[in-house]
């Protein structure tokens, strides 16, 4: 039986109640996040976490705290699939050193030359191919749903979502002043990744749609994405340390 199903047969109260009625929600959370990863993720199991998240949702949610129902459950739903995602990532640690190594290549240049670093600078000082550059762009893109890593040189991870809005003030100021640090770091950005990461991150947009409003591959959509990603991952290295 489907923890959905479980849970649905538990006594009619109030904590049941929020369930039954935000169980879509779930759905919707889930595969809007399963459609950015790779397709070996299966949104049931995304689903399947998901409602876990709703019934620690329903069980925390204080009304009297300012945030809807709804909003607080988001984050909890959300919350549970990532932490779902990260306990089976699809990623070795290699794929995520190299995402490092070309993360900081990039802030290396940058901070050289005092411009953004070109893709045929960081190919040549990192002694990689053309090829294995853009499969390790590609990688970016399908691990970027889960961390942006912008903590300095680990793997700990800063998410780049909502904040809880029952989480202490302290941590609510924290997550403020990251996502100021940002979107002020996006603005920084070369104009066409700027624009890729507006298109799929607001605009809700696919690598094939963007592809057609900038008249380019859906292959290299995916390339500019994940160099973007890598671009701030880079630029956001220093965060953590400086607060």
């Amino acid at each position: 039986m489907s923890a959905m199903a479980q849970y649905a047969s538990v006594p009619r109260n109030f904590e049941a109640q929020l369930v039954r009625e935000h169980a879509d929600l779930v759905r919707r959370i889930a595969y809007h996040l399963a459609a950015r990863l790779p397709s070996s993720v299966d949104a049931e199991d995304l689903v399947q976490a998901g409602v876990i998240g709703l019934i620690e949702a329903s069980r925390n949610y204080d009304g009297d705290r300012g945030a809807s129902f709804q909003t607080y459950a988001a984050i909890r739903i959300r919350g549970a699939m990532i932490d779902e995602l990260r306990r089976g990532d699809w990623a070795p640690r290699s794929v995520h050193r190299r995402h490092r190594e070309i993360a900081q290549t990039m802030r290396s240049i940058e901070q050289r030359t005092g411009r953004e670093a070109r893709e045929e600078e960081v190919i040549r000082e990192l002694g990689m191919s053309t090829e294995h550059y853009h499969a390790a762009l590609r990688d970016a893109v399908q691990c970027q749903v889960l961390s942006l890593n912008a903590a300095s040189g680990d793997d700990s991870d800063a998410e780049l979502d909502a904040v809880d809005p029952h989480g202490s003030p302290l941590d609510q100021l924290s997550h403020e002043q990251f996502m100021g640090a940002v979107a002020e770091a996006i603005r920084a950005l070369p104009e066409r990744e700027q624009l890729v990461l507006s298109l799929y991150h607001e605009e809700e947009l696919n690598l094939r749609e963007i592809g057609a409003v900038l008249n380019v591959s859906e292959s290299r959509v995916c390339q500019i994405h994940g160099q973007a990603l890598l671009r701030l991952r880079g630029r956001l290295a220093d965060w953590g340390a400086s607060q």
